[in-house]
This record gives structure tokens, sequence and C-alpha cells, in this order.
């Protein structure tokens, strides 16, 4: 499947999609037992989960005329590279500011 990551940064965006996501990679989960976790409209959920689809972040099968939702951590691959190049970006401020602050309290 192929995704825009824009899409993906959209999808992420909203905290409600983020908690659908988390209780996605926990297990596998219908739309009546994941609607179950919010005070929200099954079909609030519903357009929340066609976002994630379309980001590529959630993947649906039909089970006899059941649909079983899964998390898909693959698109979210770049948003980590993304992010990590950050991590080093701040571990080396404060590393910096590590060594100013003891350099001044000598």
């Amino acid at each position: 499947m192929t995704y825009r990551i824009e899409g993906v940064y959209d999808a992420i965006a909203d905290r409600k999609r983020r908690d659908i996501l988390d209780l996605l990679r926990e297990e596998p989960l219908n739309i009546a037992e994941l609607s179950a976790h919010f005070t929200v409209s099954r079909t609030a959920i519903e357009k929340h989960l066609r976002i994630l689809q379309d980001a590529g972040l959630v993947e649906s099968e039909r089970v006899g005329r059941t649909r079983i939702l899964r998390a898909n951590p693959k698109p979210l691959e770049e948003v980590w590279n993304w992010l990590t190049s950050y991590d080093a970006f701040w571990t080396e401020r404060l590393d910096d500011l590590k060594q100013a602050v003891e350099k001044s309290d000598e």
C-alpha cells in the first residue's frame, strides 16, 4: 500500500487517533470493541479510522461479518527517522550546556 507521509503526520496529529493506534497496537479489535473505549459516537470513531486507514496506519480484514482492525506501524518509520535526527540535535545541545555549566563552576 502506498501512502503520503503528510497523511501520516495529519493522522497522528489528533489525540483520539493516537489513542486508537495505541489500542490497536495492543491487540486487533472490531469496530464495536474499539468504540467501547471512547465516549464519542461509533460514527466519529469510523471517521477517525478512515483517516488512519488512508494514512496506512490501520489495516482491516473481514472475518465473517466483522471487520478486524490492526495497527500497521510501517508508515511511522519515516516519522521516527525524522524525530531521531532531533534527538541527536538535542543531545548535542544538552552536552554543550552541561560543559558550559561545569566550566562556569570551576
